[in-house]
């Protein structure tokens, strides 16, 4: 039998991360992106500001092909929507399009890890053309890779995909002295175990030297809540963290109260996402259909 449906739902906030871990998501604060078809959702957002306007990168998902690929919706100043168009799709699914600036080009580092890969990809002409820049090999293809750049080196945060337990429950760590590399695992990995507070869930915060790393709770439910993990020691040998409590959609997003698994800062706003869940004979019947053909394809069968 399969297990409910997860459906999620993104919007913008415009509070500050910070604002909302103190106070929680003000309900006037908030602009939900456009809701998707039955069956589809968008989940994982990222944004960056350029040029007055905010793109919004996110995945976007639909249970009839089980293969997810990056949208981009554009707003003004206003957050009223101008634009929305994919503009990142591959044979394998995609997630997590963690977007950010570097050494005067825009990145976007997507989750692929059924490509095999971490591949990372420069902005040909923002926001709509994406070209691979390199990939970047690890122990194995890395699950919302998330980087950051602290103390004169770039670090990436990441949960292993090897094995399944772990997708959920371990952070591993790698650094590198420049974003292509190369790349060094951290020798601690995996630097921390715990199901409620690794698997990474949007962009970084640097407070007084301590860096702020939103996390997954995933103890109930995957992406049941979000965490902040303290990371109080981080060097090439050594880490040392701790977490605060969970981070929860409030009571007035209903249904979307059954998860809450992104907190991304963008400048004045902050993106997040919610989840509900569906069960329904038709869905069951439509993801079986998609379970069926996504199996056919990777055993090279036609449908």
């Amino acid at each position: 039998m399969l297990r409910p449906m997860d459906v999620w739902r993104c919007a913008i906030v415009r509070q500050s991360a910070k604002a909302i871990l103190d106070d929680g998501v003000d309900p006037a604060a908030v602009v939900w992106l456009p809701d998707m078809p039955p069956l589809a959702f968008r989940a994982d957002p990222f944004g960056l500001w350029r040029d007055g306007r905010l793109h919004v990168f996110a995945e976007a998902f639909d249970y009839r092909t089980r293969i997810g690929h990056i949208d981009v919706l554009t707003y003004d100043e206003r957050l009223t929507l101008l634009d929305c168009r994919t503009v990142l799709k591959t044979p394998w699914h995609l997630s997590y399009p963690f977007v950010f600036e570097a050494d005067g080009e825009t990145w976007m580092l997507p989750e692929a890890y059924k490509s095999g890969t971490l591949t990372l990809y420069r902005a040909r002409d923002f926001p709509n053309v994406w070209e691979p820049a390199c990939d970047i090999p690890l122990d194995g293809a890395a699950i919302d890779a998330t980087p950051l750049y602290h103390a004169g080196k770039w670090w990436l945060f990441y949960a292993p995909s090897a094995e399944k337990a772990a997708r959920r429950s371990h952070l591993h760590v790698a650094w590198a002295d420049r974003l292509a590399g190369p790349w060094r695992l951290h020798p601690l990995n995996p630097v921390r175990v715990d199901l409620a507070s690794t698997r990474p869930g949007g962009v970084p915060i640097v407070r007084d030297g301590v860096i702020l790393l939103p996390v997954q709770d995933c103890r109930e439910t995957y992406g049941g809540a979000i965490r902040l993990l303290s990371i109080t020691e981080l060097s090439e040998t050594r880490f040392a963290a701790s977490d605060a409590p969970a981070l929860r959609a409030p009571g007035w997003m209903a249904p979307f109260t059954q998860g809450f698994h992104t907190l991304a800062a963008a400048g004045p706003v902050t993106l997040i996402d919610v989840k509900r869940t569906a069960n329904s004979p038709y869905a069951n019947a439509v993801r079986l259909r998609g379970i069926v053909r996504r199996t056919l394809r990777e055993t090279g069968v036609r449908p």
